[in-house]
């Protein structure tokens, strides 16, 4: 059994934890499975890794080029407050789990292995469960179990006596989110990329498919039958045609808003925490970290190009072989390389406008837990819900929801850490699915004990149900053949 750990542990280390590593054995099975020979199958896998690790390189230079103003606003106006964000989250329940609960760390990531597991049996018998999607991600399944450890152990404490069936229970409900939730995100997906062949396998894919809806139900086709203007339609006059490219959109953005906060900062706060030294131009030192944004999109777009292609066309093997009509899920950055360019800064700033008010309404109303934004939720849910709620709503969708996900992050991130007593820990994991859908598991099963638990199992293996009910022609032939459920759903509308 020793052994058995020894070498889990390690493959969950390098493989499981590292996504890059992940996608780059699943690139590797899939060519193999495919029949492809050692050195198609070799090259396919490097360039699925270095892909992601571009990726990576664009995502954190995006969050570290952040941090000065994270810092600042802590710092400059005395908020001791707790931070919305994945990686605070997770530290918040190393810190505190054991203290709360009596219960170490390390059986977090032994609820990980059997929730994944639970996902690959959902998919294997898709013809039962109507799902379709493999949540690969494995940095984001780590912040999950570490968040759904503390918040189902907080609901159901009469789990504690057994070992086992805390970790069934938990490996249940979270395995069945991972498999429901990236399920969602097929139709939007396969819709926005014409076809690509992943779905996403994030924080925000309940909110997603939530916003997707809202987006076409709201601000969808006019009664006279016209298309919304997307803002990839939107031909700007004169001077403003400049905002077309989203090169220069994002950097004048950034330049406006990040410019303007690091400026009332200040060149000796900034000395001071060592963010730029004392030789340094004040001024060039905002245009550089604000153009940097845009360098780091840039970066970050060339990475999805480069593995996207290798992870699609590889899964063939596995989907055909071991799991027939799935996908796989991936990083919800990987949708930033299609739809709408600009929906990406324009979207986090608004889900970043949408934050700083709600932030302010809970000083203003003396919450007993004061928030501060992390980037991560505020620009990854944000702009990932923008480009969605473009595709279907256009640019009225693109800006909205955006701002009211980032009012869902903070009043919801506040309610549910203060209540389950992460908050004390400083973090909380802050993105929308964990704001919004979790705090409403939490709440049943709190209150609805074993009835509460049996509850949501079953609410989460109905929406696949609904899903297939729906239209049942199209459902697994939109993974199987897009062109073809393209051809029959144009068939249909003619």
């Amino acid at each position: 059994m020793d052994i058995l750990m020894t070498i889990w542990n390690y493959f969950a280390t390098n493989v499981l934890q590292q996504p890059a590593f992940m996608i780059g054995l699943i690139v590797i099975i899939g060519y193999i499975l495919l029949g492809k020979p050692w050195y198609d199958v070799l090259a396919g896998a490097i360039k699925a890794i270095v892909g992601y690790l571009i990726l990576t390189v664009g995502s954190s230079g995006l969050v570290t080029n952040f941090r000065p103003v994270l810092v600042g606003l802590k710092d400059r106006f005395n908020m001791d407050a707790m931070v919305i964000d994945p990686y605070f989250g997770q530290n918040a329940v190393t810190a505190g789990v054991e203290e709360v609960f009596g219960k170490g760390f390390g059986q977090a990531m032994i609820l990980l292995l059997i929730a994944f597991i639970v996902n690959i049996l959902l998919v294997r018998f898709s013809k039962v469960t109507k799902l379709r999607a493999l949540f690969t991600t494995g940095h984001v399944q780590v912040q999950q179990a570490a968040t759904a450890y503390w918040l189902i152990m907080f609901a159901c404490p009469f789990l504690l006596k057994s070992n086992l069936q805390l970790l069934i229970v938990m490996a249940l409900v979270l395995g069945m989110y991972w498999a429901v939730g990236s399920n969602l995100t097929i139709k939007p997906c396969q819709e926005i990329t014409d076809g690509a062949g992943f779905c996403m396998a994030h924080q925000q894919m309940f909110g997603i498919a939530i916003n997707y809806w809202l987006a076409e139900k709201l601000f969808g086709k006019k009664k006279n039958g016209k298309e919304v203007k997307k803002l990839e339609d939107v031909e700007l006059p004169g001077f403003m045609s400049i905002f077309n490219e989203n090169m220069v959109c994002t950097s004048i953005l950034m330049l406006i808003f990040f410019g303007a906060i690091l400026t009332i900062l200040g060149k000796d706060y900034l000395i001071a925490q060592k963010f730029m030294l004392e030789t340094d131009s004040m001024v060039f030192y905002v245009i550089k970290t604000c153009l940097y944004f845009s360098v780091y999109l840039a970066i970050l777009q060339l990475g999805v190009r480069t593995f996207v292609t290798e992870l699609t066309q590889s899964f063939q093997g596995i989907a055909n072989k071991l799991l027939p009509g799935s996908i796989p899920g991936v990083d919800c950055a990987v949708i930033y390389g299609f739809g709408a360019a600009n929906a990406v800064p324009l979207g986090f700033l608004a889900g970043f406008a949408g934050q700083i008010i709600a932030i302010a309404l809970l000083i203003a109303l003396k919450s007993p837990v004061l928030v501060i934004c992390g980037f991560v939720p505020v620009f990854f849910d944000n702009a990932t819900i923008a480009v969605f709620a473009n595709e279907k709503g256009g640019v009225k969708a693109a800006l909205i929801l955006p701002f009211f996900s980032g009012l869902c992050q903070v009043f919801g991130s506040a309610i549910i850490a203060g209540w389950v007593g992460m908050a004390a820990y400083g973090g909380y994991l802050g993105m929308w699915d964990w704001a919004v859908v979790w705090p409403v598991m939490t709440g049943v099963m709190k209150y609805l004990s074993y009835g509460g638990i049996a509850l949501i199992v079953i609410v989460l293996a109905i929406i696949p149900q609904l899903q297939y009910r729906k239209d049942k022609e199209g459902y697994f032939l939109i993974t199987e053949d897009y062109e073809a459920y393209k051809e029959k759903k144009a068939g249909k509308v003619a």
